[in-house]
């Protein structure tokens, strides 16, 4: 009898690439290396391009303004993740600002309770976005157009498009303080981000979100609650946007119905420039909101080099425009060997 043991074969070794078809892969295959690598390519062309940039004035104000986009940004990415959009979460933010502009100053509601009935209306809206859209089968970027309508058309019915004056001093704090030298809604981000973060990487709930973005299908054979899932994920969103909008408020000093009007491209293509995926499944709110830090520094540029503000919706446009465009060449690039 033989006492030999036949050992299994070693396996092979993937075949080694091109390098720039390495470098692209590693790019497609890890967002989040791709947009660090840009961001620190962004940050250290401005540095030279101005010698105003590297303040820590200027990244006060950077980091204050991206606070705000960057709440919508990720409840945004986490609808993009799933597969969906929703338009009207600048709509969202703009009435609970105002909403809750009514509820401290006509009203005479204590500002705190106030506050916390924005949130609770704030994802109540993104709830019943959510639930129209599973209980009707309704599109979620038709569905939302047409929300953005109701929610804005509320807010100048409330306001009759006149500012709220007259917000209590009690919540200043929160869109003008600081934290250890750092602007208590930038503080506010990064706490949201940590949460959001935790929940999509740790969480079964992120996987199944994941799961869904890839194959909602599969994942309703596997037993996932899609629905449930998504009208979550819509009520995340707006109650972000409510957050948003209050803590620009906050800020400001008055409930301006104007407030939310530029959160509606500025959240997706910080999302797309993040490696967020628009057909689902792929990326990571952490990249979306590097993302929207990207976008921040480009038009503080266009601000510190006198350059029309105009032009900063034609960049952000451009941007989106031309992420997408490198995200699909790149993929066709690295699978034209296997067609």
């Amino acid at each position: 009898m033989s006492l030999e043991t036949t050992l299994p074969a070693a396996p092979s070794k993937p075949p080694k690439l091109p390098p720039m078809k390495a470098l692209v892969s590693r790019l497609v295959g890890n967002p989040l290396g791709g947009v660090i690598a840009a961001l620190v390519i962004i940050f250290g062309a401005s540095c030279a391009l101005s010698p105003h940039f590297l303040t820590s004035f200027n990244m006060m104000i950077i980091a204050r303004a991206l606070a705000f986009v960057g709440l919508v940004t990720i409840g945004q990415s986490v609808l993009m993740i799933l597969g969906e959009l929703d338009l009207s979460v600048g709509a969202i933010g703009g009435l609970a600002g105002v909403v809750g502009g009514i509820l401290m100053v006509q009203l005479g509601l204590n500002p705190w309770l106030s506050l916390a009935l924005c949130l609770l209306m704030g994802a109540g809206c993104g709830l019943l976005n959510g639930a129209l859209i599973t209980q009707l089968r309704l599109h979620s970027l038709v569905l939302t157009i047409g929300m953005a309508g109701v929610y804005g058309g509320a807010n100048l019915v409330a306001t009759k498009g006149v500012a709220i004056t007259g917000i209590p001093r009690d919540i200043s704090f929160l869109g003008r303080g600081l934290v250890m030298g750092v602007p208590v809604p930038f503080v506010v981000l990064l706490v949201c981000l940590a949460v959001v973060a935790f929940v999509m990487f740790r969480t079964p709930v992120g996987r199944y979100i994941y799961a869904i973005g890839s194959n909602p299908d599969a994942a309703r054979m596997l037993g996932i609650r899609v629905n449930a899932i998504r009208m979550g994920a819509f009520a995340l969103a707006g109650f972000l946007s409510a957050l948003a909008g209050i803590l620009m408020v906050a800020r400001l000093g008055t409930a301006q119905p104007s407030i939310g009007d530029t959160w509606v491209l500025a959240p997706i293509a910080a999302a797309v420039i993040g490696g967020v995926a628009t057909t689902g499944g792929i990326g990571s709110p952490v990249g979306a909101v590097l993302g929207a830090v990207i976008i921040g520094m480009i038009e503080d540029i266009i601000v510190l080099f006198g350059i029309s503000p105009y032009w900063q919706s034609v960049v952000s446009g451009g941007i989106v425009v031309l992420a997408i465009s490198f995200d699909a060449l790149a993929r066709r690039y690295l699978n034209r060997d296997a067609a």
